[in-house]
């Protein structure tokens, strides 16, 4: 198994000799500054910075393209942090869960405002008709008020539903998400790493002579730049995902018993405890309307 790994690293290895060979000599094919003197230096200079830039960069892809292809067939050797896996992918399944809480949610929410202005069209219409129906006054009055009391609950409750919504929002879609791009960033620095690793490996083992001691050299110190970026960002997301998890049992704990009490209250006609809900959250209303949900709620 060791045997068919260094043939594979030797192989890789050949290569990545040819493909910056070529590189370099279609870099060095280019315009000669030389034979152009009327070509001011700082100009020379600055093209001369950007084809080293564009090679370093074309060569960095190179390595990462063939490390990611050789790890997907199982050839190459990938640097794995069990523990760490296992949170990340704990991260991604918890965030799409609590995507469809939040999907559910807005649409409940959505779903809810209509209903309470059903209600305040249809107070408004037992309004009129009580005016205008002496004999059925008393009938039409007692459902307009009913229908009134409903939307100033039905208010309320939506107060509740958007705060609810809004924290979920944030927690999923920013303060997860803040957390999986540097996930992602870590990612890619371990690629980069384990394809300098395997780079380095491979010039080790090879004949050595002046230019692949050189060559060796070079490759050793791009591998310890690699390195130590590999392990800043995997300390990053340890640190993240410490603090993420901290942070989403304080909201959710908040959240659902906001939402718990809220709903328990407005369905059992408990007035005073839905007052007291928003009060205990420090829900502001807008009354005496409440306000479509905005775009981020629906």
């Amino acid at each position: 198994m060791a045997e068919d790994r260094t043939q594979s690293q030797m192989s890789n290895g050949n290569t990545d000799d040819t493909f910056e060979r070529d590189l370099e000599e279609m870099l060095e094919d280019g315009p000669n500054s030389n034979t152009n003197d009327f070509v001011p230096k700082t100009m020379t200079h600055s093209a001369h910075s950007k084809f080293e830039t564009i090679k370093e960069w074309s060569l960095n892809t190179y390595k990462c393209t063939r490390q990611f292809l050789s790890e997907r067939l199982g050839k190459g050797s990938k640097t794995v942090d069990v523990e760490m896996e296992g949170q990340i992918e704990a991260l991604r399944d918890t965030q799409r869960k609590y995507s469809r809480i939040l999907l559910l949610a807005r649409a409940m929410t959505n779903h809810f405002y209509h209903v309470v202005q059903t209600q305040r069209a249809m107070g408004d219409t037992f309004s009129e008709l009580a005016q205008k129906s002496p004999e059925l006054q008393e009938e039409f009055t007692t459902n307009c008020e009913s229908q009134r009391a409903l939307v100033k609950n039905g208010e309320t409750l939506l107060g509740a539903l958007n705060f609810f919504t809004s924290s979920i929002n944030t927690l999923c879609n920013k303060t997860m998400e803040d957390t999986l791009q540097t996930v992602k960033h870590y990612e890619v620095a371990r690629l980069e790493y384990d394809a300098y690793r395997s780079d380095m490996d491979y010039l080790s083992q090879s004949p050595k002579d002046s230019a692949m001691v050189q060559k060796l050299d070079d490759s050793r110190r791009k591998f310890e730049e690699h390195k130590l970026k590999f392990e800043r960002l995997r300390g990053d997301v340890n640190i993240k995902l410490k603090f993420l998890e901290e942070n989403k049992v304080k909201v959710m704990h908040k959240q659902l018993l906001l939402f718990h009490n809220a709903i328990s209250a407005y369905f059992s006609g408990n007035e005073a405890a839905l007052e007291n809900t928003l009060k205990q959250f420090n829900i502001s209303l807008k009354r005496p309307n409440a306000e479509k949900p905005s775009w981020i709620e629906q």
